[in-house]
């Protein structure tokens, strides 16, 4: 195994301040007297964006004055206390434990100081997995019967926008989790064969990724196989008891990795196919990495984000192929979504809607600094094939960082007679050693091997 440097990029307190003065400019603009950013179990973590931190409750930030991290237990302060001891500088100084939403109350009236006007980030935010906003109702119940004759605004949108531009400091992170990604779509490209596992797949990817001293963002990786299926999510294995299933012959395992460095997020789509593909899933692929250049080629400070999914959607629509899943997002947050309604009259998902699918329709200019995950897929039927890694916009261009899942990595089937191909876990010097003063010992008792 080669060796690693871990060593994460850290943010500044600069970088604390910059992030502090664009968020009370955006109060300012709202006439807003605290913002409360809510975490608990969202997806996209916002509090961090004011504490550097994800605590499983919400960051509160006065229009003047410090702010206060809120947080369920005190494992979680204590944690924080932890990391300040052993030498890194904590953003917020002031944790407090808060039970309730009238718990809450009390420190939002605290900081207030006699204003009547309250922001909330995630009570009405919109996410993939989490449609119906980020704070739990019952602690919202409590927080505005706590909190009479105040006032409240809901400004999740105008902060994911605020979120979306990158300072040079955040894209350093965002780089060093793409070396992370690059090196799970490695080891899955390494480790993928007929008959191997999804598990030992997941596992080697898994662990590749943690090598970097990063996490990763739910649902950690979405996964399926098969020649022919639209089944997307977390393995099914996960979150049931059901046998993983094993590649063949003529295969597509596809899989979305989300490491994240800090709160920033990138995504690639690592597809492996095991040779021979059928002519419909060699069309698609085709389609897709057509889809991914014509992305690259368009993405630019100073066009709209409806102009760069119309380019990526092209290659589609004059090949008759329609998309399952968006052409391309943003990460940091996951909020411009690009997922055109094209070549879909015949399709039938067999799926029952109890009413049409909603959702805000959000619009954007680009900007340098913005971070985008393309991930083009093509689909006929029910094949599909993905692929896509990150990409940065630039003064001038866009910047790939990602290389691996940008294609389709081909393995070839194994011959006839051969046994299953199995993954090894990766031997340590420490390892071999072991093994043969293992064999030593044996060959000197005269034992068979």
């Amino acid at each position: 195994m080669p060796k690693l440097v871990v060593r994460p990029p850290v943010l500044s307190f600069a970088e604390r301040d910059r992030r502090w003065s664009a968020v009370r400019a955006l109060m300012r603009d709202h006439r807003l007297d605290c913002l409360v950013v809510a975490g608990f179990r969202a997806r996209e973590m916002y509090e961090s964006y004011i504490s550097d931190d994800y605590n499983e409750g919400c960051s509160i930030l006065p229009l003047e004055g410090d702010p206060v991290v809120l947080t369920w237990a005190n494992l979680r302060v204590l944690r924080a206390q932890w990391s300040a001891e052993r030498g890194h500088a904590l953003w917020v100084n002031d944790y407090r434990v808060a039970t309730s939403g009238a718990q809450a109350a009390q420190v939002v009236r605290e900081k207030l100081d006699g204003g009547r006007r309250v922001g909330l980030v995630g009570l009405r935010s919109a996410a993939p997995t989490e449609p119906f906003g980020a704070i739990p109702a019952n602690w919202w119940e409590q927080f505005i019967q706590s909190l009479p004759g105040i006032a409240f605004e809901d400004v999740s949108e105008q902060f994911s926008h605020l979120m979306l531009v990158k300072s040079a400091e955040e894209l350093a992170q965002v780089r060093y989790a793409a070396k992370a990604a690059e090196a799970g779509c490695r080891a899955i490209a390494e480790v993928a064969g007929e008959g191997v596992g999804e598990e030992v797949i997941y596992a080697e990817a898994v662990r590749e990724m943690f090598r970097f001293g990063i996490g990763l963002r739910y649902p950690n990786i979405v996964m399926n196989s098969g020649p022919a299926t639209l089944s997307w999510g977390p393995p099914r294995w996960t979150t049931r008891g059901e046998q993983p299933r094993r590649l063949e012959r003529g295969d597509l395992m596809q899989a979305e990795l989300m490491p994240m460095c800090g709160n920033q997020e990138i995504q690639v789509q690592m597809t492996v196919a095991i040779d021979p593909l059928d002519e419909i899933n060699r069309k698609c692929e085709k389609v897709a990495r057509e889809s991914y250049l014509a992305g690259l080629k368009t993405l630019r400070p100073g066009i709209t984000f409806e102009q760069l999914v119309a380019a990526m959607a092209e290659p589609l629509k004059v090949a008759g192929c329609w998309c399952y899943t968006p052409l391309v997002h943003s990460v940091g947050p996951h909020f411009l979504l690009g997922r055109p309604q094209i070549n879909m009259e015949r399709v039938n998902l067999g799926v029952r809607f109890v009413g049409p699918i909603q959702g805000p329709k959000r619009s954007a200019v680009i900007k340098p600094g913005m971070v985008f995950a393309f991930e083009p897929n093509a689909c006929i039927d029910r094949h599909r094939v993905n692929i896509g890694g990150t990409v940065i916009v630039t003064e001038s261009g866009c910047e790939e960082v990602n290389r691996i899942p940008t294609r389709v990595t081909h393995k070839p089937a194994r011959a006839l007679g051969r046994g299953v191909p199995s993954a090894r876990p990766a031997q340590t010097k420490a390892g071999k050693t072991a093994r043969k003063n293992t064999t030593r010992s044996r060959r000197s008792t005269g034992r068979a091997r």
